[in-house]
């Protein structure tokens, strides 16, 4: 059945109207909110947005993290017809110029006073920004903007208009159809200017409900809504979805509390890029370490009974029984309470996406009992283009086309799609659509993969990047880069890296330790360090990363296609890449062009056989000054193993 989002709410409103739609954490109590109090507040919120001059057919901006009103800000605008753009709540005001004049947006939602700020920062360069609306008023008291007011402001003008015309915004709601665009999400830009991808009512809820019926998800389920709201997978998971099934999005005080809200609310839903997935194992393994010899002794040994028996036992397959006591009474004394610690009691279902993420790291999460699996999309295909069935979970895989959707290999390796959910088009920009979508409906994901024997989806890397080495023993052999990145951080103590080979005769790698991780790994062994830049570039510290690169070298040898891509030699950078010093794209994809041209001199050391070299590097800070950071970087070998040839 096809319908709008409003209409979603409508419906839940009038159906079960007592029965929570969302709860907020605010000084630490969670509030309710029921669907019937949504409908109420989304209808204020958009009678007073008409009243402001909000039409059909336009665009206004979201800046926040996950807060009901953000949401029901969202409803109120498609509620008239109107358009919301979500935009990264952590961008600076220069991103935000673009996506502004791009889209004519006149109104905008920003949550508190750093939004607001951002906003009014760069109104100069939008002089069609004439309504700016908040929610929270801490530090805004004494602001005199033109166009600058509360959400409380025009609820009580929204309050006004419906209480003289009641059937406004119902009416209002009947007039939009399920092909009208519903959202409008911006791409990260790695090569350029974003690109604006529509997505229509359709498209976003023929994806969220064909996502839904493949894992069974009902009015029951309790999920938690912590990414960024201006990333489509959040979109779908705690808006398209929430409004398709029913159930309850909880929405965490702050970034900071978001480990104690997860125990507090035990989703069973959950969704975590691998990064995420990756912290929480690594503060498990830190706290573990840090125990005593009784308690770290039962871990490890129960470990090694789940690592045994407990994918198997996931899976449905047969277990002896011996085996099926060890691990229940491992069950009861370790995985039960590790389970309650990371929030993850009660999760039925949890994906992870956008990285491929390491078959270690995947098999502690499904061998202690949580159902942990793989799913493939992008923000053009609204998400679900493939998900991993129960007891069909693998870590070296993206799980097989669910329904609706269609998918091909093209010669060179590229992954296309049909579906309903693809995008309608790129805004304004009908020569990136026609790129990208072909006249029968094919689109085009840059992907290089290939599908299993199983049926199953597999990733290789972006086309573009996939490359040759050239010279030297492995002359002409495949360069995968980010398969190579993803090897390498699996390990708890790197936390993002930097592939180069395509043309050259070897690989080298640029590497982000993992602050947390390897500050622990010191402290235990009595290292001192004053700081990440000290600790990165200790001799110690380098021994560790080399074994790590020596054991990814070991894994390549074995790979008939990937062998050549053993790196030869490495850096430990001096500062974590970040965002808003344009390394990392606003979802952290490593943007390797700009990293390349930025630390051009330390990729020619590397290339050039260099031990050492001094670099300087202007960071920004957070509260928006510039500074440097210098330092000489240690540059190392690593041992490259001759490729193990497959049995005849």
């Amino acid at each position: 059945m096809q319908t709008t989002f409003p209409k979603l709410l409508m419906k839940h409103a009038a159906e079960r109207p007592d029965a929570p739609a969302m709860r907020e954490k605010e000084y630490g109590i969670w509030q309710a909110h029921s669907w019937a109090g949504m409908a109420a507040l989304v209808e204020q919120v958009a009678c007073g947005m008409h009243q402001a001059g909000l039409r059909r057919g336009e665009h206004m901006v979201v800046i926040g993290a996950n807060r009901p009103r953000l949401y029901a800000t969202m409803l109120a605008a498609q509620a008239l017809g109107a358009i919301p753009v979500p935009l990264y709540q952590d961008a600076v005001g220069g991103e935000c110029v673009f996506p502004i004049n791009n889209a004519d947006v006149r109104f905008a939602f920003g949550e508190d006073q750093e939004q607001v700020d951002k906003l009014l920062e760069i109104r100069a360069q939008c002089p069609q920004l004439i309504c700016i609306f908040y929610e929270d008023p801490r530090g805004l008291r004494n602001y005199e903007e033109p166009g600058l007011s509360s959400i409380e402001s025009l609820i009580e003008a929204g309050k006004v208009l419906s209480a003289a015309n009641p059937g406004f915004i119902k009416a209002e709601i009947e007039k939009t159809q399920p092909g009208d665009v519903a959202a409008m999400f911006f791409t990260s830009g790695t090569t350029g200017n974003p690109k604006g991808v529509v997505h229509t009512h359709n498209t976003l809820l023929d994806r969220a409900r064909a996502g839904a019926e493949f894992d069974k998800l009902t009015s029951s389920e309790e999920v938690l809504a912590y990414l960024p709201p201006a990333w489509v997978g959040q979109n779908i998971f705690s808006y398209a979805q929430w409004l398709a099934c029913g159930y309850v999005v909880n929405c965490p005080e702050s970034a900071a509390t978001v480990t104690i809200d997860l125990k507090e609310v035990g989703p069973t839903y959950y969704f975590a890029p691998p990064r995420v997935f990756v912290g929480l194992l690594t503060s498990v393994m830190i706290r573990m370490e840090d125990a005593g010899r009784i308690k770290r002794a039962m871990f490890h040994s129960f470990m090694e009974v789940a690592k045994k028996v407990g994918p198997d036992l996931m899976d449905g397959k047969p277990v002896g029984p011996l085996d099926r006591f060890k691990y229940a009474l491992g069950n009861m004394l370790v995985y039960g309470p590790l389970r309650n610690n990371l929030g993850m009691s009660r999760v039925r279902v949890a994906y992870t996406a956008g990285e491929a993420i390491g078959p270690d790291l995947f098999t502690f999460y499904r061998s202690i009992g949580i159902n942990i699996k793989q799913l493939y999309g992008s923000t053009e295909t609204a998400v679900f283009v493939c998900l991993q069935p129960d007891h069909e979970a693998r870590a070296d895989t993206v799980g097989i086309p669910i329904a609706g959707v269609e998918i091909k290999v093209a010669d060179n390796g590229e992954i296309l799609v049909k579906s309903p959910g693809l995008l309608k088009e790129y805004y304004k920009n009908p020569a990136a659509t026609a790129e990208v979508l072909t006249a029968d409906g094919w689109y085009h994901t840059s992907d290089a993969g290939f599908i299993d024997a199983h049926g199953h989806l597999k990733i290789i890397d972006r086309v573009k990047d996939v490359g040759r080495l050239m010279g030297g023993a492995n002359d002409g052999a495949m360069f995968a880069p980010k398969y190579v990145e993803n090897k390498l951080k699996f390990f708890p103590y790197i936390k993002e890296v930097v592939a180069y080979g395509d043309r050259r005769e070897k690989v080298c790698v640029l590497i982000n330790i993992d602050f947390d991780a390897v500050g622990n790994w010191a402290e235990r062994r009595n290292l001192p360090y004053a700081g990440y830049t000290d600790l990165a570039q200790k001799p110690e510290v380098y021994q560790l990363i080399k074994e790590c690169v020596e054991k990814v070298n070991a894994d390549l040898s074995v790979d008939a296609l990937l062998a050549g891509s053993q790196v030869s030699r490495f850096l430990v950078l001096h500062k974590e890449l970040d965002a808003d010093d344009g390394e990392l794209t606003r979802t952290n994809k490593v943007r390797r062009g700009y990293i390349a041209d930025k630390y051009a001199l330390l990729v020619d050391a590397l290339y050039d056989g260099k031990t050492q070299q001094f670099i300087e590097t202007q960071v920004k800070f957070e509260d928006g000054r510039t500074g440097s950071v210098s330092a000489t970087l240690n540059i190392s070998d690593a041992k490259t193993f001759t490729p193990v040839k497959a049995a005849a």
